[in-house]
């Protein structure tokens, strides 16, 4: 694809593992000059390093994003290493399994931070910046937000928040004519999601039936078309899309699996 993202510098949050480095990629492919913001900088360089053997352009901002001030400052350090930002893509978070039975009120709200105040906190700071450049905002979210999963009450208040937050982003950013969209995550295998499925007792079976309950290809989605679909919402072959929740997840939440 030639989206017209040259050069444009775009924030990726947990941009170096799973669907973070398939959107750092895509976006890499574009010629977008891409900013990693993660707490791991090792993790960071990996992810560039394979950028840059592609030709690629990226560069590593070390930020622990569950502490609101680190994300003001990142945000400040790419401003002053770029003197622009043109878009921010809300990623980093983990499903950090806290129930309802099993959560604290400490655990609940340490969650939130994790997944959901960075989103708010760094689109904040960002925002006199992409009204310069009239720059976008495309927010990850995940199926659990419409579906439920059980045992992950935070997570899943977070991914709810996530979704309003476009959608009130949107209606608030139209006089600066900045886009604000999410892309809705169902399955997606990742280091991460390996990790949860191994500790299941049949991973092997549980995993090839989590695949047959995904209606298109009975697949899961990769990262890469993930990434894709992030970068097309930040160029302007979206210029008229906002405020959208897109499911990029096989016909996972929508279609009725019942009859496929």
């Amino acid at each position: 694809m030639n989206l017209g993202l040259k050069e444009k510098v775009i924030i990726v949050t947990g941009g170096a593992k799973g669907i973070g480095e398939g959107i750092s990629e895509s976006l890499a492919l574009e010629s977008a000059m891409v900013a990693i913001v993660g707490r791991n900088e090792v993790d960071n360089l990996k992810c560039i390093e394979k950028i840059q053997a592609t030709g690629g352009q990226a560069f590593s901002f070390v930020a622990e994003l569950s502490d609101p001030n680190q994300c003001k400052k990142v945000i400040e350090e790419i401003y002053t290493k770029f003197g622009r930002i043109d878009g921010l893509v809300n990623n980093a978070g983990i499903n950090d399994g806290v129930g309802l039975a099993n959560g604290t009120y400490e655990k609940f709200i340490q969650s939130l931070h994790s997944n959901l105040i960075h989103y708010y906190l760094l689109a904040q700071a960002c925002l006199p910046y992409l009204i310069k450049t009239k720059g976008s905002i495309v927010n990850i979210g995940s199926k659990v937000a419409e579906t439920g999963q059980g045992g992950t009450s935070a997570y899943a208040a977070s991914n709810g928040g996530r979704n309003a937050l476009t959608r009130e982003w949107a209606v608030e950013l139209l006089p600066h004519g900045i886009r604000v969209n999410a892309v809705i995550v169902a399955e997606c295998y990742t280091p991460m999601y390996d990790k949860w499925i191994q500790t299941l007792p049949n991973p092997s079976e549980t995993l090839s039936e989590i695949e047959n309950r995904i209606p298109f290809g009975k697949r899961m989605t990769t990262k890469e078309e993930l990434g894709a679909m992030v970068a097309f919402l930040l160029s302007s072959k979206s210029s008229h899309t906002t405020g959208q929740l897109i499911h990029v997840d096989g016909g996972y939440v929508h279609l009725d699996r019942s009859l496929i």
